[in-house]
């Protein structure tokens, strides 16, 4: 198979990279083995719902805020009827309060994160109607090429050519040792 971005060949069917400029492999290689169409797998769904943790959060979040409304209202209906507005009103700010942070807690540890998939949107598998590529035209496809301005790595090894062993151990030999004098 060659890389549609560059058009290296590449060394096996099962890679997932380009060796090359790095091109995610893996969805064409599913788009070429269904014959041209996108499998529903590499689809995006349009209309995805929120997912529990999102819910959660956002009960938590409105149970929090509600405490702004339901606090004072209570604290008139208590104080015009007498029923004892000292208890009531300070335990229904905690309630409300305590109850919305616990509920975006439990949320965010104990919830998927993940939208749900709806029924239609996970597809069995279906031949497919119209392919686009059959496995003539898959044989005969040439190379792409569109890395025009693509040089290769230059190579380190003449910029610097590191001494050999054997000088090192003839510098040695050739100085003059002076116990020989």
């Amino acid at each position: 198979m060659y890389c549609p971005q560059c058009g290296q060949l590449q060394v096996s069917e099962n890679v997932r990279f380009c060796s090359r400029c790095g091109f995610l492999l893996e969805g064409v290689t599913a788009v070429v083995a269904s014959g041209g169409v996108v499998p529903p797998r590499y689809v995006q769904p349009v209309n995805r719902g929120l997912s529990a943790r999102s819910k959660g959060v956002r009960q938590g979040a409105l149970l929090m805020l509600s405490t702004l409304l339901v606090v004072p209202i209570l604290a008139i209906i208590t104080t015009n009827f007498n029923f004892n507005p000292e208890l009531f009103v300070p335990l229904a700010a905690i309630g409300c309060f305590i109850g919305g942070l616990l509920r975006i807690l439990y949320a965010l540890m104990m919830e998927d994160a993940n939208p749900p998939i709806e029924g239609g949107q996970v597809g069995a598998y279906a031949p497919a109607m119209n392919p686009q590529l059959d496995t003539a035209a898959r044989q005969s496809l040439p190379p792409v090429n569109q890395a025009g301005n693509w040089r290769p790595r230059p190579n380190t090894a003449e910029i610097y050519q590191p001494p050999s062993i054997t000088e090192n151990t003839t510098r040695l030999l050739d100085k003059d040792d002076p116990n020989t004098r």
